[in-house]
């Protein structure tokens, strides 16, 4: 069963990362043995203390993390209790009352944050050290060589190195040392979503230059969908697979030529917002499980269908995963099929749904704006009880196993990056989160982690190049009538 993908970070340029942390705020209520120390989060959320263990709250979706951001469980708070990611019990009898609530830091302009102690600490791109509430509390200092007082280079990066110290306002009394920024998380501010920075002087303590807005408009819908209307036409004449599996890239060529492709929408189905995150684990989905109907079809590593619908799954050591003609298909530049995870207990194995970007990001959107109003039509096959709801995980190869990984040990595959976020994650941190280099990047490990697996590797350019390597988009869906193209391979 797939688990969630983690938040991937977002956008910045050069040299620079943004920063993505969460400062709290203490409540007024009684606190449960919650100790005197700062939590970074990006959303509010709730702190539980429970047998030595720290239990981080969304407040909005109820996903448990532990400290570090690794998602544990869920939470029903109305109910009292934590469950793992199994379902069985972590923590029960919670007051929420005795709540201890924690929010993200208030920024104006992109930075790094800083949990040490009682405090959360936000780093400009300038230097300039805030606390959470805004006050100015110090200055970052890069670390600079003790005989010339330069700036110190990476001489990988030739870019300076990530690695300072934070001091008191006087520029001198030293507060932390060794702070390394690229292992802080990143934050946006709320009323910008779409920041720029635009060269390595932005990371000089001592500049002032401001991180401009980006000025590219959002270029208008190309396929906007009329609250009236049932049905939408959507040309599909230029239509590839991103799988080179049996009749997958032939079936979308022939109902493309012979007709535009028509997207029926169920009367009284699932609608409402969202956004797009990407994993591929390689275990036996949920729904070919015979307790969840066992009607999704199974695959040995090679693409053979398993008759055995109680075969285990590649994840426990069987034979049992994804099948491999579930690879996305692109039927043209505006319009794609693909396979995806949907909350778990939303009954949704075998329906399908249309996802139509937004043009945005949940973490960014310096790579989204290309990708608006275009539809991808996902067939739900698996699910992920701590997949929030409106979130749709979908199925490509390279995209990060999550929790479980039943192809490292199957697949001869190379490196799939990140265990949350995948390849692309592994190419935001590289590139120090300059949207503009995540195309390449992410086509290069393509490149060489499926290098012996054409298939898969076609799999994998899907993100970089249909959509067009932008992580976490926000859509809105509604559900449709399923493709033939995901019927046979359901």
């Amino acid at each position: 069963m797939k688990k969630r993908i983690l938040p991937l970070l977002l956008s910045a340029a050069a040299i620079a990362f943004i920063c993505n942390c969460g400062e709290e705020t203490t409540s007024s209520q009684d606190e449960k043995n919650v100790p005197a120390q700062a939590y970074v989060v990006t959303e509010p959320s709730f702190v539980y203390v429970e047998g030595g263990n720290t239990f981080i709250i969304s407040q909005t979706t109820g996903i448990v993390t532990d400290v570090q951001g690794n998602v544990v469980g869920n939470a029903d708070l109305n109910a009292g209790i934590i469950v793992d990611l199994n379902g069985a019990a972590l923590a029960s009898n919670i007051d929420i009352a005795t709540l201890k609530a924690v929010n993200p830091p208030t920024v104006t302009a992109p930075a790094w944050a800083f949990a040490a102690n009682d405090q959360v600490y936000v780093i400009y791109t300038d230097g300039n050290v805030t606390d959470a509430n805004g006050n100015p509390v110090g200055l970052f200092v890069y670390m600079t060589d003790p005989t010339t007082g330069a700036i110190v280079i990476d001489p990988a990066t030739q870019q300076p190195t990530t690695i300072g110290n934070i001091v008191a306002l006087d520029g001198v009394t030293p507060v932390f040392t060794n702070v390394d920024l690229s292992t802080l998380k990143v934050i946006l501010p709320a009323t910008n979503d779409n920041p720029v920075i635009g060269s390595s002087a932005s990371l000089d303590p001592a500049s002032s230059a401001a991180i401009p807005a980006s000025s590219a408009g959002i270029p208008a819908s190309s396929a906007t969908i009329p609250e009236s209307s049932s049905s939408i036409n959507l040309s599909s004449s230029s239509a590839k697979s991103s799988s080179s599996a049996k009749s997958s890239s032939s079936e979308a060529s022939s109902s493309s030529q012979a007709k535009a492709f028509q997207i029926k929408y169920v009367n009284g189905g699932k609608s409402g917002s969202g956004y797009a995150t990407r994993y591929w684990d390689c275990c036996k989905p949920h729904c070919a499980w015979p307790e969840h109907g066992g009607k999704a079809s199974t695959c040995d590593a090679k693409g053979n269908k398993i008759e055995d619908k109680s075969a285990g799954s590649m994840c426990d050591g069987g034979n049992a995963g994804i099948c491999r003609n579930q690879f996305p298909i692109a039927v043209n530049d505006t319009l794609a099929f693909a396979f995806a995870a949907t909350p778990g207990g939303e009954n949704n194995c075998g329906k399908c749904f249309d996802l139509v970007f937004t043009g945005e990001g949940k973490y960014a959107t310096d790579r989204h704006k290309k990708i608006k109003g275009h539809h991808l039509i996902v067939m739900s096959n698996n699910v992920g009880y701590d997949v929030a709801g409106g979130q749709f995980d979908v199925m490509i190869p390279g995209g990060g196993f999550g929790i479980f990984d039943g192809c490292s040990s199957k697949m001869g595959w190379g490196s799939q990056g990140s265990q949350y976020g995948g390849l692309l994650d592994e190419c935001e941190k590289e590139t120090n989160y300059y949207a503009a280099n995540y195309q390449k990047c992410l086509r290069t490990k393509c490149e060489r982690s499926f290098s012996m697996d054409p298939e898969a590797k076609e799999g994998c350019l899907f993100l970089a190049d249909w959509m067009n390597a932008a992580g976490n988009p926000l859509l809105t869906y509604k559900e449709v009538e399923c493709p033939q193209e995901l019927i046979d391979r359901f």
